[in-house]
C-alpha cells in the first residue's frame, strides 16, 4: 500500500512553462484526503518550490536542491548539506575561464555575475529574484549548489557534466534538463532526502511511489517501492523505472496515481 508519493516538479507534475492542470490539482487533493503524503522533490530552490506547494495545498516538508536541503512548511531546516566552499571557488574559476554561465546559490538566494538572457530564461516561472554582482565580492560559504547553464547547446552541457565528474568525483554532478548542469555535494541526492523523510515518518521504502522525468531523478526513481518515469522522461531514466506512465502534458502523474494508489 502506497503511503507516500515523492514527485519531481518540472516535467512531472508541472509542464515546462505551464501551470498545474485541474486534473493534477484534483488528484493531489484526493491523495491528501486519503492520507497519502505528497512530497515535492526538486532541484529548485526552496523559495522557488514553496509557492508551488502552496498552490497545491501541500504542507509537507519540501526536498530542494536535489536533496541538499529539506525544510518544513514553517521554513525550519530539517536537513542541509552544502557544497564545499573551496570546490565551489574552483568551479567558479573554471566557469570564468571557459565562458560558462553559473548560477550561485548561497543560503537559498540566487547570485549571477551577468544579467543576461540566460538568467532571464532561468527565472521564468520560478518565483525568485536574483542579485547581479561579482562573486569575488561574496563570502563563498553555505553554498547550496552551483548550476551551469547553456540554453542553446545541450551537447555542451553534457560535455561539462563529463569534465566535472572526472575532475570532482566526490561531488554530485548531473544533467537535470538538457540545458542545466547541477553541481552539489555528494549527499545532495533526491533519494537521500526521501530516505530522511521515510525514517522521520516510519514509512518503508516499499510504501513509497517515486516519479520523475530527468537524469537527476534516476536515484529518486530507483529508491521507490514503485519507481515511475514520465512518458516524456529521458531514455536513461526510463531504463531504471518499474513503470512508464503518460507524458506531463497528458496528466501522466494522475494516471499512475490512479493505477497504484487507493484514493
Amino acid at each position: 500500500m502506497i503511503k507516500m508519493i515523492a514527485t519531481d516538479i518540472d516535467g512531472t507534475i508541472l509542464p515546462f512553462g505551464g501551470e498545474f492542470t485541474p486534473e493534477v490539482i484534483n488528484c493531489i487533493e484526493k491523495l491528501k484526503n486519503s492520507g497519502i503524503k505528497v512530497v515535492l522533490v526538486t532541484g529548485r530552490m526552496h523559495s522557488s518550490a514553496k509557492p508551488l506547494a502552496q498552490k497545491l495545498g501541500l504542507n509537507f516538508p519540501i526536498i530542494s536542491y536535489q536533496g541538499g536541503l529539506i525544510k518544513d512548511f514553517e521554513d525550519k531546516t530539517l536537513f542541509q548539506s552544502n557544497l564545499d566552499a573551496e570546490k565551489a571557488k574552483e568551479i567558479i574559476k573554471w566557469a570564468r575561464e571557459n565562458e560558462v554561465h553559473i548560477n550561485l546559490y548561497i543560503d537559498d538566494k540566487l547570485y549571477v555575475e551577468n544579467d543576461n538572457d540566460i538568467i532571464k530564461y532561468y527565472i521564468k516561472g520560478k518565483f525568485v529574484d536574483y542579485t547581479v554582482c561579482s562573486f569575488d565580492n561574496l563570502e563563498i560559504k553555505n553554498v547550496n549548489k552551483l548550476l551551469a547553464i547553456d540554453i542553446e547547446n545541450p551537447d555542451r552541457v553534457t560535455e561539462w557534466v563529463n569534465i566535472l565528474k572526472q575532475k570532482y568525483p566526490q561531488l554530485y554532478i548531473v544533467k537535470s534538463t538538457p540545458y542545466f548542469c547541477e553541481i552539489g555535494p555528494s549527499d545532495a541526492k533526491k533519494s537521500i532526502g526521501v530516505d530522511f523523510l521515510c525514517n522521520m515518518w516510519g514509512i518503508k521504502r516499499e510504501e513509497v511511489l517515486t516519479i520523475g522525468d530527468q537524469n537527476n531523478d534516476i536515484d529518486l526513481v530507483e529508491c521507490g517501492g514503485v519507481g515511475v518515469a514520465m512518458g516524456n522522461a529521458t531514455e536513461e531514466l526510463k531504463k531504471c523505472a518499474d513503470y512508464i506512465t503518460d507524458t506531463v502534458d497528458n496528466n501522466g502523474f494522475v494516471k499512475v496515481v490512479e493505477n497504484f494508489c487507493e484514493i
